[in-house]
């Protein structure tokens, strides 16, 4: 079937011919044919000239890029770019890992798959697409994972209802596309958790953090401790090996009962743990000096940059309590994993916060996401989370 040609403005090219995965509706000149969202299209320059081939979406972004070369999006198309994902993590040393076994196995651009996010669980891939042109695939791409993958993996789980453009029309089911296990008992480094993909939040944990929760644990030693957005405790978990005490905030009782679940599978009954449900921004208004240690790793404030602004006084309101309440020499983990705050945006909102208190803070470390969420140096964009670890005197 012949592919749709799109031809761009001229001047336009520029950002293709660096490599950056996205072409704007606003670069767009003509459109020869009439696409369906996640049709394959070719790309052109104005003199005519070959550029991309991608999947087409009507919006702000009209083409998410596949290659840069003029070839056939086929089978062994995909699975050349799943198997260099996997060799990227064999690298990594993740797939052969004796105390983790759970990783970000693709990354949507970071990979060359812009759409698709493929978490590994132990056996089990989880799914979550955001585009059109990935969720047509989604069993081919669920095969695909078995022939590379063979016996190791179990289980292939689309969890891509609530991911999909609104726009598109299309309302994806969440479900099992290759065999189904549950429950699941995941392992990193040398912990334990248990994980529900099916109602927990994103893919069902937060692979993002493990760095800087094996960070944490550098600071924790016979310190008091409060974990903010505490979801499912894996913050804790890491931090009570060490700590005097752990207390874990999260406003769900679901992930308060899986936090205590998590902590019994590493600990037992350990009483130096407490869960608490209640709202983040509450809990904290009257803590002075109760903690030597604070986390804070809340969902995303902003989603699109029509509510930037609000997020980033979000940020500062945030940031300020957990200043002015830890105790002298305390440290504070703050994060931002909205991908439209900028790593400068939430620096000025710690930076704010910070003043407003009065007192004198210092930056130790400056946090990402690990190498299983790799950024493509074409698309900045790619690099979503944001951390600081900020010491208190």
């Amino acid at each position: 079937m012949e592919r749709v040609k799109i031809i761009l403005k001229s001047g336009k090219d520029q950002s293709v011919r660096r490599y950056h995965p996205w072409i704007f509706s606003g670069a767009i000149k003509k459109i020869f044919g009439n696409p369906l969202e996640g049709d394959l299209v070719e790309v052109f320059d104005n003199k005519d000239n070959f550029l991309a081939l991608g999947h087409y979406q009507p919006g702000s972004i009209a083409v998410r890029i596949l290659s840069f070369e003029q070839r056939e999006a086929d089978s062994a198309f995909f699975k050349e770019k799943i198997m260099k994902a996997v060799a990227c993590r064999k690298y990594l040393g993740l797939t052969e890992s004796e105390e983790t076994n759970v990783f970000r196995l693709v990354h949507a651009e970071g990979d060359d798959l812009p759409g698709l996010v493929i978490d590994y669980y132990n056996g089990v891939a989880v799914l979550q697409i955001h585009s059109v042109g990935m969720y047509r695939m989604r069993n081919e791409i669920a095969n695909l994972l078995k022939t590379v993958l063979g016996e190791k993996l179990t289980a292939v789980y689309d969890k891509s209802e609530d991911t999909l453009p609104y726009m598109s029309g299309i309302r994806g089911k969440n479900e099992y596309l290759l065999g189904g296990t549950l429950p699941l008992t995941v392992m990193e480094k040398g912990l334990l958790f248990n994980v529900d993909f099916i109602s927990g939040q994103k893919t069902g944990f937060f692979i993002d953090q493990r760095e800087n929760r094996e960070l944490l644990t550098y600071f924790t030693k016979g310190k008091d401790v409060l974990n903010l957005f505490g979801y499912t405790g894996a913050f804790s978990v890491y931090a009570l090996k060490n700590a005097r005490l752990v207390h874990t905030v999260d406003s769900s009782g679901p992930a308060i009962d899986m936090a205590d679940e998590n902590v019994r599978l590493n600990y037992k009954n350990d009483k130096r743990h407490r869960a608490v449900k209640d709202d983040a921004f509450e809990f904290i208004k009257d803590i002075k000096n109760k903690y030597d240690v604070i986390i804070l790793d809340p969902p995303a404030f902003a989603k699109h940059n029509k509510v930037l602004s609000n997020a980033l006084q979000g940020y500062k309101r945030l940031n300020m309590k957990a200043i002015e309440q830890v105790r002298p020499g305390g440290i504070i983990f703050t994060f931002s994993c909205s991908q439209v705050v900028t790593k400068d945006n939430f620096r000025k909102s710690v930076f704010a916060a910070a003043a407003n208190t009065g007192r004198k803070v210092r930056i130790l470390y400056q946090m990402s996401q690990p190498p299983d969420h790799p950024v493509n140096i074409y698309h900045p964009e790619g690099e979503y989370l944001k951390g600081l670890v900020l010491y208190v005197e």
